[in-house]
């Protein structure tokens, strides 16, 4: 599986002998390529507010690669602000790199550094997280020539994903669901599309960046949709959920997404009864900060 690094370059709730925020570079390895979390490379390191720029960024993460035991095949990153100077440095490193809010690893991480790490330094200034602003966008109805023609929202128990390695899958991602503390009796919810043209549906999603699903109410109950969030943006029309008996459905999906601490999946297979996916991905919604 290749190497994916996920990175965060901003400012911390650290004040230095200027009353500046402190910034800091973060690198770890992807959820989806270390199953232990103590074996996952990390890197990090703290900059003056007057460092904050590409060439900063680029020689960290070339410092980063000296040390690291397996080159990254690209780079994500979740801050909509820091797009242009994360892009910039690492394309001068020959890395591609994009907004992705399929940051696990990071997340987790940033949690525990605010927790643990922030707070013994000097200058601390306990507060809120600074906010990830992004721009409003209009949800978008899939392509016409990859529309599903039947879905189907269903759970699998957490201990079925035990072997997902072993999954036939054409395109897809997990991650081990230890690293979101899910118990292996906990039901996983998920959302399969059915589609002859699964296998380019499921290509066509895999470049998308895929976040998480939600499933929203509507008024009246016709507007009710099932969506999916991807890239750091962009959100695409799933399923409309136009009766009540559908709203429903998705109000189960929700609350067995929130029991299961975020985690669920989208399968796409081309007919009920394959044996293989199209597209699997495992996916957990969480907040951003």
């Amino acid at each position: 599986m290749a190497t994916v690094w996920e990175l965060d370059f901003y400012s911390r709730p650290i004040l230095d002998e200027r009353q500046k925020k402190r910034w800091e570079i973060l690198i770890c390895e992807g959820a989806q390529s270390v199953d232990e979390p103590d074996q996952r490379f990390r890197y990090s390191k703290f900059v003056s507010s007057s460092e904050v720029n590409s060439i900063t960024l680029r020689d960290a993460i070339a410092d980063a690669l000296t040390q690291a035991p397996t080159p990254p095949s690209r780079i994500r990153f979740f801050r909509y602000a820091m797009q242009n100077m994360i892009v910039r440095a690492c394309e001068e490193l020959g890395l591609p790199a994009k907004i992705s809010r399929r940051t696990l690893a990071l997340q987790q991480w940033l949690e525990v550094r605010q927790q643990q790490v922030y707070p013994q330094q000097p200058g601390y200034q306990p507060g809120g997280n600074p906010s990830v602003s992004r721009p409003i966008e209009v949800s978008k109805p899939l392509p016409d020539a990859l529309q599903g023609q039947q879905w189907a929202l269903v759970t699998l128990p957490a201990q079925d994903f035990a072997d997902m390695d072993e999954w036939p899958i054409d395109f897809g991602e997990g991650f081990p669901l230890a690293l979101a503390g899910i118990d292996e009796k906990r039901p996983i919810p998920g959302f399969i599309i059915f589609s002859q043209r699964a296998v380019p549906l499921a290509g066509w999603m895999s470049g998308l960046e895929l976040a998480y699903l939600k499933a929203e109410g509507g008024a009246p109950v016709s507007a009710a949709q099932l969506l999916l969030e991807t890239g750091a943006t962009d959100t695409w029309i799933l399923a409309n959920l136009g009766t009540a008996e559908l709203q429903a459905e998705g109000q189960r999906f929700e609350a067995a997404k929130q029991a299961a601490g975020g985690v669920h999946f989208l399968a796409v297979q081309q007919r009920p009864e394959a044996e293989q996916f199209a597209g699997f991905w495992l996916m957990q919604e969480r907040g951003f900060g």
